[in-house]
């Protein structure tokens, strides 16, 4: 197949997919980040006629610094575009510390992802206007979205290479943040060394989206959307992972994945409904600024958890390492540029909210 081939094909099939979840007997509205994934899922519902009554939801954070805390800007060109009825959510600190723990009570495992607790926020409001909303998730781990895809098109060490773009912490600072007791192996790279070695002789980059969706995919974006949106009644409907859509991008050549940036193939299958400057945007997160940089009463909360006699008594984390983490709140970012003190802070704070 040529390139327009997997472009046609992937628009075709995900034209499908998106109508599928549209069947319901209630409305059914969209989580509108104003990025590629859900502003193409409001493209098609629009062409296919439904955007007279489609409302569109999108939700915004205080800014910390120069880190902005919303997307309206995208959202709302992409709102405008397509005439949806759209409602912009913005969340002051305040309301976004005081739903904190309710978020963590709603999670079936721990969920350090910064964003859980903007899903929460966002499905307490949305479930107020319709019970059932398409979601944007899946599209940057089956369509290779992320920054770490592209290195991995070129290494001769695949373990390696996806350990060093992917993994929080490496063994030895693992070493450093666990108490010795529950140090007796580098299970994360065993994990996928193990896994890579079931795929076989095959690219790194192959191995890596398998791993991605299959694993990463199914046990963190997707398993959290579906806590916190359920938390409240709501039914969160993922497009992008259609068996069908899923099975077709799985055969489309990695490099047309991958190529300039990531998500290639889907940002051209898009060009026939969606404008430039919403495709060609530099690449945004659903950003919550207040818990990637802890500051004020977010760090309070942060360290009450960590100082509380359950985890004192617990020992789950070697003291010394929460002590350098509650002392350099700011510095300490993973390679993905989330809180090492927020993981380890939301990990404490599960077992206590859970009674564990």
């Amino acid at each position: 197949m040529t390139m327009a081939d997997w472009r046609d094909a992937v628009l075709a099939s995900f034209k499908t997919a998106v109508e599928r979840r549209r069947i319901a007997d209630v409305p059914v509205g969209v989580l509108l980040s104003g990025g590629l994934d859900s502003s193409l899922v409001v493209a098609l519902l629009a062409e296919a006629g439904h955007s007279t009554d489609l409302k569109t939801f999108s939700i915004g954070f205080d800014s910390v610094g120069d880190v902005a805390g919303d997307e309206f800007r995208y959202s709302d060109l992409v709102a405008r575009r397509f005439g949806t009825d759209h409602c912009r959510i913005r969340i002051d600190g305040t309301r976004a510390l005081s739903a904190l723990p309710g978020a963590v009570a709603a999670m079936s495992e721990p969920m350090v992802s910064h964003d859980a607790v903007a899903f929460f926020l966002l499905s307490e409001e949305v479930a107020k206007h319709v019970k059932v909303v398409q979601s944007g998730q899946g599209a940057d781990e089956i369509f290779g979205g992320y920054h770490w895809y592209p290195p991995l098109m070129r290494t001769n060490d695949a373990v390696g290479e996806y350990a060093r773009v992917y993994f929080d912490r490496d063994h030895d600072e693992m070493a450093q943040a666990l108490a010795p007791r529950h140090m007796n192996g580098d299970y994360s790279r065993s994990f996928v060394e193990r896994f890579f070695a079931q795929g076989g002789d095959v690219p790194a980059i192959d191995n890596a989206l398998a791993l991605d969706t299959r694993i990463m995919l199914v046990d963190d974006p997707v398993k959290r959307v579906d806590n916190m949106t359920m938390a409240w009644g709501l039914e969160a409907r993922v497009p992008f992972l259609d068996h069908e859509l899923v099975e077709l991008a799985a055969r489309i050549p990695a490099d047309l994945k991958v190529r300039d940036g990531g998500k290639f193939i889907l940002k051209e299958a898009a060009r026939a409904v969606l404008p430039p400057e919403v495709i060609d945007r530099p690449k945004g997160y659903f950003p919550v600024p207040s818990l990637k940089y802890l500051r004020g009463p977010f760090l309070d909360f942060v360290r009450d958890i960590l100082d509380a006699r359950p985890a004192r008594n617990r020992e789950l984390f070697r003291r010394d390492y929460v002590d350098r983490l509650l002392a350099d709140p700011e510095g300490e970012l993973t390679p993905k540029r989330n809180s090492k003190l927020w993981q380890v802070a939301l990990l404490e704070s599960w077992l206590q909210t859970h009674g564990i």
